[in-house]
């Protein structure tokens, strides 16, 4: 037994998605589409986005959040493994980016079950708290601007009902957590914000090194 994780190679990163992923061709196309723009690297994994597919499914999800759109590929994601009259609503504060997503909803065939919200998302989440809509949501995904991670995490707590859960990504931020060289605002954002989790009792949580580092927050 190993204390520490297997190494993903580039070509033991090609086979584990040769043996395990099964990527519809509308994520894979969005997939190609977006690693060409200039911040395409704010992209999830295909194997984080079948993983949080496969969540959905396994808690039963009916209501979802998501904070944090870009073009659309956990969106669709997250979508695709809800029920027919199930509900996601995408924060989000690019008409531009966004305006592809729209495109790979309507050709998954999930547009129907997503409602895009423009704005801040924190105005967004206090209007929906203020909604009445507290303790309405199953599952929530945080995939936004680092500094806010704290707020959105505290509107996400509201917004849950109990045993809802909320994935966090970027937690490892491409190991820049560990270099005390660097202490740009996101960094110090997700530092701050991984330490203060950890001990939230608010939460059960379990970091795990997919993609660029993803938390699961199970609402106590």
């Amino acid at each position: 037994m190993s204390r520490d994780h297997i190494q993903l190679t580039p070509e033991l990163s090609d086979y584990l998605r040769r043996v395990s992923l099964h990527e519809p061709q509308v994520l894979a196309k969005l997939r190609e589409d977006t690693a060409k723009l200039e911040n395409g690297t704010m992209q999830i994994t295909p194997e984080q986005g079948q993983f949080m597919r496969l969540l959905v499914r396994l808690i039963g999800v009916r209501k979802a959040l998501e904070i944090g759109t870009f073009t659309g590929y956990s969106s669709t994601a997250v979508a695709l493994g809800l029920p027919a009259d199930g509900r996601l609503i995408c924060c989000d504060v690019s008409e531009e980016y966004t305006a592809r997503a729209r495109e790979a909803w309507r050709e998954a065939g999930v547009e129907s079950r997503i409602e895009l919200r423009i704005g801040p998302a924190v105005k967004t989440l206090d209007a929906m708290i203020a909604n009445g809509e507290s303790g309405t949501f199953d599952f929530a995904f945080i995939d936004a601007d680092k500094p806010n991670y704290g707020a959105y995490l505290d509107r996400v707590y509201r917004l849950l009902r109990t045993g809802g859960l909320a994935v966090v990504d970027n937690v490892l931020w491409s190991g820049r957590v560990i270099d005390a060289s660097v202490n740009d605002d996101g960094t110090t954002a997700i530092r701050e914000f991984n330490a203060k989790l950890k001990d939230d009792s608010r939460f059960t949580v379990s970091m795990l090194p997919l993609g660029d580092g993803v938390t699961l927050a199970m609402k106590n």
